[in-house]
């Protein structure tokens, strides 16, 4: 098994989680702050993973509550396609519905001020979606 890094990709944010070698647990790494030049974010993505050296990228895909792919998944896939255009590995998708409630609601309950939980709920985020990831495919 090697690494997974996940993307919760947003309009003004990207939360991004790593497992670790095993591809058992998921870590936050950080929240990016999207800079409104989709290939700087993308470049500094491909960066970013190239130095965790991980053997597949997950986006986190929004789905809608009924299941259907709305305008914001195209957003992602169009996102994705940049971060992937100077990618070799493999990558995924995986449905990231209620992953921003739950780190959320994780974050409140750690008792993190509104101005605190905006700082980290999209790496937090991220974190939800990847180990949600592992753990429906412990085959990696």
């Amino acid at each position: 098994m090697q690494r997974v890094l996940a993307l919760d990709v947003g309009d003004k944010r990207v939360g991004i989680a790593v497992s670790d070698p095993l591809g058992i647990t998921a870590q936050g790494l950080e929240t990016y702050t999207r800079m409104g030049d989709d290939e700087a974010d993308a470049a500094y993505l491909r960066r970013l993973a190239e130095s965790y050296k991980p053997v597949r990228l997950l986006f986190g895909l929004p789905r809608n509550m009924d299941g259907s792919y709305g305008f914001q998944c195209d957003k992602v896939r169009a996102f994705a396609e940049l971060v992937l255009a100077g990618w070799g590995g493999e990558h995924a998708f995986y449905d990231e519905r209620l992953t921003t409630v739950a780190a959320e609601r994780a974050l409140c309950e750690a008792e993190l001020n509104w101005r605190e939980r905006r700082k980290v709920v999209d790496k937090v985020a991220a974190v939800v979606i990847l180990q949600g990831y592992l753990a429906t495919n412990p085959q990696l």
